[in-house]
């Protein structure tokens, strides 16, 4: 249903004329508030401090921070992947392989999302064959059977949208080839490495199957993945961050949403890659402080210079409660006007979720508990 928000656009006091742009002297922190994430209406506060310059917090609101990487227990089976966030729309695993999959998977509770955070090697499903390489996005719809065969340690970060499906973003004035053309999303081929495998049906094979958060075991005395041929437009896709070109403006601080790669019901999915830092003098070139009051959000650290967190490394995955107030570390925040390098040199994986997330087992084991106190000035620390 459309929504008719209730709100008089006005101006008090000190105030900037435009988001992210042009600050007042006396109120040069700026923080958004906003409805629906970065979609409705929304209000621009100027402060004299950073609304993150608290000296202690405490409660359940206070952001945190998982070292994933130190998940080190390397699972057959994806279903047996160590718990990160969950919630009845949304669940998130991360799953380390080092062989072959003996056993086929199958999700039956939704479409899941292959991020490949490190390694290589082939997918091989009910479609085909396709290879993969760390920076990969696998979308499989719900109820394809597949396994991986790596050629080198693969680490990946799992999505399910669970009871719905993944679809794509409106791109809206920018047109469906903005940020990623379709044409770049590669699909599995019947190749002659996905023929040969079908001739590996001297033993039983199992596939596991994952529906309402069980998995059942099903036993053929062949490979199931067995195809000779399909059409459609129902099958898996690849994309790689290599390929996503991000929207810019040289003038203005773009919002998170404006580089979201995928959607689900209840949760977006948004990939930050590299682009050029705004020019304009009188622009914001760091993330800018809010608190996204009707979405939680949950960054997954791929690769590069992570430039408005501080102590984060590549495999970390920070979790920001709806309603908590955020923006850049200290450190990042001496350069929020001036930058000095042209350009951002990262990739991350985020996701904001409509519904509030629970933290699984497998995060609160990594997790660094000191994170919260990252925004606090060195002096306060000290």
């Amino acid at each position: 249903m459309a929504r008719k928000w209730i709100y008089a656009s006005r101006t008090e006091g000190q105030a900037s004329r435009q988001a992210h742009a042009d600050f007042p002297e006396e109120g040069p922190y700026e923080r958004e508030m906003s409805k629906e994430g970065f979609f409705g209406p929304a209000a621009f506060l100027h402060h004299r401090n950073p609304p993150t310059g608290w000296v202690k917090f405490e409660g359940p609101l206070q952001p945190r921070a998982f070292d994933l990487a130190k998940l080190n227990i390397a699972e057959a089976s994806p279903w047996s992947a160590a718990s990160v966030l969950h919630n009845a729309s949304c669940d998130i695993r991360f799953w380390k392989l080092d062989t072959a999959m003996e056993a086929l998977a199958r999700n039956g509770d939704g479409d899941q999302l292959l991020f490949i955070h490190e390694g290589s090697g082939d997918l091989f499903c009910d479609f085909g064959r396709l290879a993969y390489e760390a920076g990969d996005y696998i979308v499989l719809p719900r109820g394809t059977m597949w396994r991986l065969d790596p050629n080198a340690a693969t680490s990946v970060l799992m999505v399910e949208a669970t009871n719905t499906h993944y679809t794509l973003p409106d791109k809206g004035l920018v047109g469906p080839h903005a940020i990623f053309d379709p044409a770049v999303f590669d699909v599995p081929a019947m190749d002659e490495a996905f023929r040969a495998q079908q001739a590996d049906a001297g033993r039983d094979w199992t596939v596991e199957v994952k529906k309402r958060g069980q998995v059942s075991r099903i036993t053929y005395p062949f490979n199931p993945l067995d195809a000779v041929g399909w059409h459609g437009e129902l099958h898996p896709v690849r994309l790689n961050v290599r390929d996503i070109r991000p929207l810019m403006s040289h003038r203005y601080h773009l919002p998170p949403s404006a580089h979201t790669t995928f959607l689900s019901d209840r949760f977006v999915v948004c990939t930050f890659a590299p682009r050029p830092f705004e020019t304009d003098p009188g622009a914001l070139k760091v993330p800018f402080f809010h608190n996204n009051d009707d979405y939680d959000e949950v960054l997954f650290y791929h690769a590069g210079d992570f430039f408005s967190r501080d102590n984060i490394d590549a495999g970390m995955m920070t979790f920001h409660p709806s309603g908590f107030t955020h923006g850049p570390h200290p450190k990042a925040l001496k350069n929020m006007m001036e930058q000095s390098k042209p350009a951002t040199d990262e990739y991350a994986v985020m996701i904001d979720t409509r519904d509030p997330l629970e933290v699984g087992e497998g995060a609160a084991s990594v997790e660094n508990a000191d994170y919260v106190n990252s925004w606090r000035a060195r002096e306060a620390a000290e």
